[in-house]
């Protein structure tokens, strides 16, 4: 079996978009398939690929062949390898599972780009969510966040066409392009449903990880993003919060979408004695549950005094729900804010040719005392909303909330 590395994804999205995030990646050294397998295909317990008929399947191919007509714009005369990747893909579409993806070679190289951290877009990423294409979070500072889009947005139209049941990965076909060039994207936002098109200028993105402050006696850390580095700029924020002399924390881990599990689970580890879980996750009948405990840091603890405060809200996903959930349930901190997102499914990449990969949805993951959240992502111990008049007066409530916790 071939040495190659294996990615577990903790994803938010079909394909991530616009911004290198990774909402929840394990990174993991063990054996994966990087081509298709020569053995014969098992399709489940009873049946065999030669007990179904392709005789629709290759018929529709003749047909195809024989009398499509180009007649506008959008309409492409395809190769036969073309066909191929779009029956692939039409069979993982057929389980109906967001986050299950094939990836042609055009999206897997785009996705590779994404997890490398610098890429051209506007800078937010999106999910399937009740249906809708929906904002997860715009990146600070980049061309989305500067143009006012904002966690929760629906996007219904990307130039002249119509997003409305638009899947994550066409839409980000869209949005892309190069660096100066404009795309004009309609919102609906809140409950009024009001259309707000942003005419959004991409740019080149480059990805923050972590930035600090001191508000009078408590030290704030916020973390925008769960990357193989993230570990160690979160852990040099660690070391300026022990040097201040402070012992009052905020966590900031509104808008993050995640990225790395395995940062997550280090992340977990400053706080959380050794052998205590973390995250867990479930495989159903497939496999035996696997379990992620911490490494036993362990630096910062209620016993030296530590009071910790993580702020979250609905762009807050995956990763950032595996740390924060694992701090509340052991007690370390309460979070304050609005509910989570609900991201709690994982996903497998496995490399099907050298030039195409396939993101599977594998299990999916709790908190350390069994709780799943997705769909209903986390509550916070204090709900505290920040409404329009809020922005406007630049206000931010849930800071507010958690400084006034901490006095």
């Amino acid at each position: 079996m071939e040495n190659n590395n294996k990615y577990k994804i903790v994803l938010l999205t079909a394909i991530l978009v616009l911004v290198a995030f990774i909402s929840g990646m394990y990174f993991g050294k063990q054996n994966t398939k990087n081509s298709i397998s020569n053995d014969p295909i098992v399709l489940n317990s009873t049946s065999t690929l030669s007990n179904i008929d392709m005789a629709p399947f290759w018929s529709v191919w003749k047909r195809l062949d024989e009398k499509f007509v180009i007649t506008h714009k959008d309409a492409k005369q395809t190769t036969d390898q073309d066909k191929l990747w779009g029956a692939i893909q039409g069979l993982t579409a057929s389980y109906g599972d967001a986050y299950t993806v094939f990836m042609p070679p055009e999206d897997s190289t785009a996705f590779a780009n994404d997890i490398s951290g610098n890429f051209e877009g506007v800078g937010m990423e999106l999910a399937i969510k009740d249906g809708n294409l929906v904002v997860v979070s715009p990146l600070k500072d980049t061309p989305a966040y500067n143009a006012g889009v904002k966690s929760g947005d629906k996007i219904i139209k990307i130039d002249d066409k119509s997003a409305i049941g638009m899947p994550v990965d066409s839409a980000v076909k869209l949005i892309r392009g190069k660096a100066g060039t404009t795309v004009a994207i309609t919102f609906v936002r809140g409950e009024k449903n009001t259309p707000i098109e942003l005419k959004i200028k991409r740019g080149i993105i480059n990805v923050p990880t972590t930035d600090t402050e001191i508000k009078g006696d408590v030290f704030v850390i916020k973390l925008y993003n769960f990357y193989a580095t993230s570990p160690e700029k979160f852990k040099n924020a660690l070391r300026e919060f022990a040097e201040s002399g402070k012992y009052k924390l905020i966590l900031d881990l509104r808008g993050n979408p995640g990225g790395y599990l395995d940062a997550a689970v280090d992340m977990a580890s400053w706080f959380l004695p050794l052998g205590k879980v973390v995250v867990q996750e479930d495989f159903g009948t497939k496999q035996d549950e696997q379990i992620y405990r911490s490494k036993g840091y362990y630096a910062f603890s209620s016993d030296g005094g530590l009071k910790m405060i993580i702020l979250v809200n609905e762009g807050s996903a995956s990763a950032s729900e595996i740390l924060a959930g694992a701090l509340q349930e052991h007690n370390v901190a309460k979070i304050v804010g609005t509910k989570t997102f609900g991201k709690g499914s994982v996903q497998e990449l496995i490399q099907i040719t050298p030039e195409t990969s396939l993101k599977v949805t594998i299990a999916k993951w709790l908190t350390p005392t069994g709780r799943s959240i997705s769909d209903d992502g986390l509550t916070p111990d204090y709900e505290v909303k920040i409404t329009e008049a809020d922005l406007k007066a630049e206000k931010d409530p849930q800071m507010e909330k958690a400084l006034e916790l901490l006095k």
